[in-house]
């Protein structure tokens, strides 16, 4: 190749690389579908897709873990562990072999916000797929001595994964500090404690109260006939009376003003586990494009600011990140990252100086511009599936959201100008206002921790999450 052809080449390919990070990524839209409500309020969505012989269901009962009994935290999650361990005229084991049977899955699980129910079958067994949805929500047997074992199995996870990697607790103990009296601050899941409180009759009262046709969203997706599928979803849930309960309200935490440190003593622990938090945005923020380009740039992907600084640079991390929560109301902004217990001070000064250099420095024009092509590139994948669009428009329902919300989306994130996403690097705290946690060896991280702010100190091996 002669040396006037690579130039040309090089400039070819440099042209082309330059407008690929320019042009505007092409637009996602959701199929069609429709949306009707039935007598006792249900909501029914349906998206007829035929490219592969597969439906897939998303289920949302509105009334999650922000329902549970103070001091019984867990009882929404154990509740939805339940419902799939024997409903109907079949027991725990006939109900798994029956799912597994035709090939297909069903899962039941809790948010801050609903108790989720997602399957997939075959397209040809979506009387099946409904049947065994509605006997698990509708006709759970709520045996005894299942219940007993989901129960012991999530305390001896929490004590696993406490003598295990702290990573899987960090967010539980970040929430907790950050929120304090705030219904955030309540894990999801439980705490050794609430879990250990929490019997079968509260899992029963929690159903009559919290769970009901009215508060019912039903997303299908998949190849079908919506005339029978619509009939099949009315001949199985439109009978469900509605909940008794009122949905749990929550109002907007306040900013933490100021540091405060809790340290968490795991003695012999040869990593440090951290969290720099503060309250920070929440769902359908009108700043959410702009936000989430300054996260995706911040610490939203492996070449990101604090993963770069943390990681890549400096070698003190194998990884950091930062955190966007958007429930309700405004949830957490945060940093993530472990280090060696020697390194601690060194990995949390740098990511304090990081998070300084976000606020302190504009973002690079060419930086804006590549992580709106990896939003792009992220954003078309979530799409694709059948189960991922039945949770998409079960989720836009939950949150009241419109069509727009998702075939908008890349348009907001390109029309965002450069001043809209300096502005949004707000969503993340100052250095000065952080509600911090860090899990390790107290002997040896006591003494520096206290240079972040007032300490307050509690054991890993306490059965709560908080001091």
């Amino acid at each position: 190749m002669s040396r006037l052809f690579r130039l040309f080449a090089v400039i070819v390919l440099t042209s082309m690389a330059v407008s690929a990070q320019a042009a505007p990524p092409a637009s996602v839209r959701l199929p069609d579908y429709t949306s009707t409500t039935l007598a006792n309020g249900a909501t029914v969505l349906l998206m007829p897709r035929h490219d592969v012989p597969m439906i897939a269901a998303s289920i949302m009962v509105r009334g999650g873990a922000l329902a549970d009994t103070a001091g019984k935290e867990g009882t929404a999650s154990l509740l939805a562990d339940l419902l799939e361990k024997g409903a109907g005229d079949r027991n725990a084991l006939q109900f798994a072999q029956t799912v597994d049977g035709a090939g297909g899955s069903l899962g039941v699980a809790s948010s801050r916000d609903a108790i989720v129910a997602n399957a997939q079958f075959l397209a040809k067994d979506s009387g099946l797929m409904l049947t065994l949805l509605g006997d698990a929500l509708l006709r759970p047997r709520l045996d005894p001595a299942e219940f007993d074992k989901l129960k012991q199995r999530a305390i001896d996870g929490i004590a696993s994964a406490k003598d295990g990697d702290a990573r899987m607790l960090i967010r539980n103990y970040m929430n907790t500090w950050l929120f304090q009296q705030h219904p955030y601050a309540r894990p999801a899941e439980g705490d050794q404690t609430s879990l250990a409180t929490i019997r079968l009759d509260d899992l029963k009262h929690f159903r009559s109260q919290q769970m009901g046709g009215d508060r019912l969203i039903i997303a299908i997706v998949g190849d079908f006939d919506p005339a029978v599928v619509g009939k099949q979803v009315e001949a199985t849930f439109g009978g469900w009376a509605k909940a008794s309960g009122s949905l749990p309200q929550v109002s907007t935490a306040p900013m933490q003003t100021g540091r405060r440190v809790l340290l968490v003593d795991k003695p012999g622990a040869t990593q440090t586990y951290f969290a720099l938090a503060n309250i920070g945005t929440r769902h359908g923020d009108p700043a959410e494009a702009a936000q989430n380009v300054v996260q995706t740039v911040f610490g939203g992907r492996f070449t990101s600011m604090i993963n770069t600084a943390l990681r890549i640079k400096s070698g003190l991390s194998y990884g950091a990140s930062s955190m966007l929560e958007r429930p309700r109301t405004a949830g957490a902004a945060a940093i993530l990252s472990y280090t060696k217990t020697d390194s601690t001070q060194a990995a949390i000064d740098l990511a304090i100086t990081t998070l300084d250099q976000l606020h302190k420095e504009p973002l690079p024009a060419d930086a804006i511009g590549s992580a709106k092509q990896y939003i792009a590139g992220q954003f078309a994948p979530s799409l694709e599936t059948a189960p991922q669009l039945a949770a998409e428009l079960a989720r836009m329902t939950l949150y009241g959201d419109t069509r727009e919300q998702v075939d908008g989306y890349l348009g907001r994130v390109v029309a965002a100008t450069p001043e809209q996403v300096n502005a949004a690097r707000a969503v993340f705290p100052t250095s000065a206002n952080l509600a911090i946690v860090a899990i390790g060896d107290a002997a040896n991280i006591r003494k520096l921790m206290q240079a972040y702010g007032p300490v307050t100190e509690m054991k890993l091996s306490d059965p709560r999450y908080s001091p």
